[in-house]
């Protein structure tokens, strides 16, 4: 056998025992098919992925060192959805698209207030949480039909924070909120109103990075990488 990705998902949760074996696999490219009188070699890519705090379950003496070590020769970190919120729409469109078609529900869509909840929602399953997410609404709807707010999750419904958008009479007068032009495309609005947010919260920590990164419930890289692709690139204080 040659060629070809192996993934092992959630390999953190991999039990003790199973764990040599992996090992085993890893330094010698074999494994012995069950029946076979002798092992048959492979030639694969591997790629481990997992939620789990990896070091913290070595230290704990739940998984191998050995075959930490063995698997961890290029480390990518793929940050939460909630940092990378442009990435939704299109998630949402092609999980629309491909449980209508399994389901022979038609053409479905979104309402945008729907879409705003969903763009909203902190998201903390990731994209298996949105997949399910958009699974479920299929299952419960009618074809050719609008998806409403109404028709999300409980706990989705529940998390929505907003202001107005427009002046109130007891709106703050320290900039707090900004209207949206609602004629442009999507991702055009969110990178506004992410830039919005995040420059008033760095205005607001004193240009602290790590205070604002807390306020902001991201990480001080995806600080960092949202400001260069907004272009927010103004002093601030590590």
């Amino acid at each position: 056998m040659a060629g070809g990705t192996l993934l092992l998902d959630e390999v953190g949760e991999l039990a003790l025992d199973v764990q040599p074996k992996l090992l085993r696999f890893l330094e010698t490219g074999e494994v012995h098919p069950l029946g076979e009188s002798q092992p048959v070699k492979v030639d694969v890519r591997v790629i481990a992925a997992t939620n789990a705090p990896i070091e913290q379950l070595v230290s704990e003496g739940r998984f191998r060192e050995d075959l930490y070590y063995r698997l961890h020769v290029v480390r990518l970190r793929i940050p939460p959805l909630r940092e990378r919120r442009e990435e939704i729409p299109p998630l949402l469109q092609q999980a629309l698209q491909r449980f209508a078609l399994e389901e022979g529900k038609g053409r479905l869509q979104l309402a945008d207030e729907t879409l705003e909840y969903l763009l909203l929602y902190p998201w903390p399953g990731n994209v298996r949480q949105l997949t399910n997410e958009v699974r479920r609404l299929v299952s419960l709807t009618e074809t050719d039909a609008v998806l409403l707010s109404s028709d999300l999750s409980p706990e989705i419904r529940a998390a929505r924070r907003t202001v107005p958008a427009t002046p109130t009479a007891n709106a703050p007068a320290d900039g707090a909120q900004i209207a949206v032009d609602l004629d442009q495309p999507l991702n055009h609005a969110v990178s506004e109103l992410e830039r919005a947010i995040i420059s008033r919260t760095l205005t607001t920590s004193g240009g602290r990075v790590e205070k604002a990164a807390r306020t902001l419930k991201i990480s001080r890289k995806g600080l960092f990488l949202k400001r260069r692709r907004l272009g927010l690139s103004g002093a601030a204080i590590a």
